[in-house]
């Protein structure tokens, strides 16, 4: 939390940060000033795409941007198509997952890629 924290500060972002251990319930959730209400939902949303799914939801969002047979993706229950959720990997195995929301598709992305390799 700490490093994603850091990098939205850093960058003057203002966004929702939530953390979630390995069955998807949330253990830590940070809400920066003047960040828009929704990103909470987001940025859980997020994260809960990354532990179920144990991929990046930039996955599924480059999926949808293909069109055509990516746009499949779409159906598949509580796949997030924006970038900011990451599985979070300690010595090979996926202990939780980071969901960022509040800024555009490639800040969430870097904020919650500072936040997951510091857990490394």
């Amino acid at each position: 939390m700490a490093a994603a924290e850091a990098e939205a500060v850093k960058n003057n972002w203002a966004m929702a940060i939530v953390i979630l251990d390995s069955t998807g319930h949330m253990v830590m959730l940070h809400k920066l000033d003047n960040t828009q209400y929704g990103s909470l939902m987001a940025a859980e949303d997020k994260a809960l795409s990354a532990i179920n799914y144990r991929r990046p939801t930039k996955v599924f969002e480059d999926l949808v941007a293909q069109g055509g047979i990516g746009l499949r993706s779409l159906a598949l229950r509580g796949a997030s198509p924006l970038e900011g959720g990451i599985p979070i990997n300690v010595d090979g195995k996926i202990v939780g997952a980071i969901g960022v929301s509040g800024g555009t598709s490639v800040q969430d992305g870097q904020v919650a890629k500072a936040g997951a390799d510091a857990a490394k």
